[in-house]
């Protein structure tokens, strides 16, 4: 039995030694390693910055009613296009019961004020025909009948007024809602038969339509301080919009905020920048868009990719081969890069093999 064991313990050290072997033949036999080359190529290197931002009619108003009450009829719809002066609403008055009450009342007094002039005047002219009073004294009483008259023709206004919204010497009716400007209706808030409040000192309005030049656009978008420098009024934009695929807009940049906002750690800054070139595109506004800016360019240049590139003491070095896999460290001079490629502007040629940095 003894025996057994030793047979079996010298086959397994026979067998460890056979295995450490293969292991270490195989290993020896390896591939070598084979390291990727590239060359340098003529291309076109931008740098740019991103600022996110939509897309925005220049000219946008709010039409609002120049009087409180319900909306009786509606003449447009989101979408519509419309010319200046057209109505769009028409406003059916509901007077205050207080307000229509005085209006009334200050109508039954200015006719009761011109029934005592009048009777007044006819009296003194009965004296001033017998010479009893002077012309002056009998038109100081005339003078009054006709200030009576005018009291009753205001009085009378402003009862229609609070009635209909529109006065006897009014040549526009204020129940009629006109838009102020010519373009597109972009939303019709409202429907017919609920209430609106005139624009006043305490409150701002309801808004019966949005109106907005559709032909004149401009992106509002926002830019990190970081490159907020860089940048100037007249750059050139290309303009991105999410909703419209494999189409680019130019644009040319036109304000820069002086002021940062503040948002979530990072300061912003507002910029515009209005669309050129869009006619025949449909750009609904609102629409979610980008801004590549171009900083600086280069047109046709020598350039690597910068992976490629060794740093060694604030210089830049390249393995250019120099025999079959047999690389040689070479120093370099950079110029604009884009994250990807870089501008070579001397160190290697056009014809240099460079080793492909993992």
């Amino acid at each position: 039995m003894k025996n057994v064991f030793i047979t079996l313990g010298i086959v397994s050290v026979l067998a460890l030694f056979i295995y450490v072997g293969y292991f270490l033949y195989q290993k020896s036999n390896k591939d070598p390693v084979v390291y990727e080359i590239t060359q340098p190529v003529r291309t076109d290197i931008v740098r740019k910055t991103v600022a996110n931002g939509s897309i925005k009619p220049r000219k946008e108003v709010e039409l609002k009613p120049q009087i409180s009450g319900i909306i009786e009829k509606l003449f447009v719809e989101a979408g519509q296009i419309v010319k200046a002066g057209e109505v769009v609403a028409k406003i059916k008055v509901i007077p205050d019961d207080v307000t229509l009450s005085n209006a009334e009342s200050g109508v039954n007094q200015a006719k009761i004020r011109l029934t005592e002039s009048t009777m007044e005047k006819e009296r003194r002219e009965m004296l001033f025909n017998e010479k009893v009073i002077s012309e002056a004294e009998y038109n100081t009483y005339l003078f009054e009948m006709e200030r009576a008259k005018e009291e009753v023709s205001a009085a009378e206004n402003n009862l229609q007024l609070i009635k209909q919204g529109v006065s006897k010497k009014q040549t526009q009716t204020t129940t009629l809602v006109k838009s102020t400007i010519s373009g597109m209706v972009l939303a019709v808030p409202v429907k017919e038969g609920e209430q609106v409040i005139q624009s006043n000192t305490f409150n701002s309005g309801t808004s019966i339509a949005s109106v907005a030049d559709m032909t004149d656009l401009i992106f509002e978008g926002k830019v990190d301080e970081s490159e907020v420098g860089k940048i100037k009024t007249g750059m050139d934009l290309q303009i991105t919009v999410g909703a419209i695929e494999e189409m680019k807009f130019n644009a040319k940049l036109e304000y820069i905020s002086p002021k940062g906002i503040d948002e979530e750690g990072t300061i912003q800054f507002e910029i515009k920048a209005a669309l050129v070139g869009f006619e025949g595109t449909m750009i609904r506004a609102g629409y979610s868009a980008n801004a590549d800016i171009i900083l600086e360019s280069r047109d046709s240049v020598l350039a690597i990719q910068e992976r490629d590139i060794l740093f060694e003491q604030q210089e830049k070095f390249v393995e250019v081969e120099k025999g079959e896999q047999q690389f040689e460290k070479q120093k370099i001079e950079t110029g604009l890069s884009d994250g990807i490629n870089i501008e070579i502007l001397s160190g290697i040629t056009e014809d240099a093999k460079i080793k492909v940095q993992e």
